[in-house]
C-alpha cells in the first residue's frame, strides 16, 4: 500500500457494485473510487462555478441573475430529478 493510500468502509453491496464498475471499465476499484470522487464537485466548487457563470453572464450579456431566479432554477432541477428517479 502506498504512503498516501488509506481504507474506507462501505457496505458489501456498495463494494460489489464498485467491483462490477471496475471490471466493466477494465480498471481497479481504487481507480473507480478516485474517478467518482474527482467527478463530484464539492459545495465550495459549485459555489465558485456559480460565481464565475454569473460574472460571465453579467460581463458578456448584461444579465444579472438574482437569488430568486437561482432558487427557482434549483426548485425546477429538484422537480426534474424527482421525476427521473420515479421513472
Amino acid at each position: 500500500m502506498a504512503d498516501d493510500d488509506t481504507s474506507i468502509k462501505v457496505s458489501r453491496r456498495t463494494r460489489e457494485r464498485l467491483v462490477r464498475l471496475a471490471a466493466e471499465r477494465r480498471t481497479t476499484l481504487k481507480d473507480v473510487v478516485e474517478e467518482l470522487a474527482a467527478a463530484a464537485p464539492t459545495a465550495a466548487e459549485l459555489a465558485e462555478r456559480e460565481q464565475r457563470a454569473r460574472a460571465v453572464l453579467a460581463e458578456h450579456f448584461g444579465a444579472e441573475v438574482t437569488e430568486v431566479e437561482l432558487a427557482a432554477s434549483a426548485r425546477l432541477r429538484a422537480m426534474i430529478a424527482r421525476r427521473v428517479t420515479a421513472a
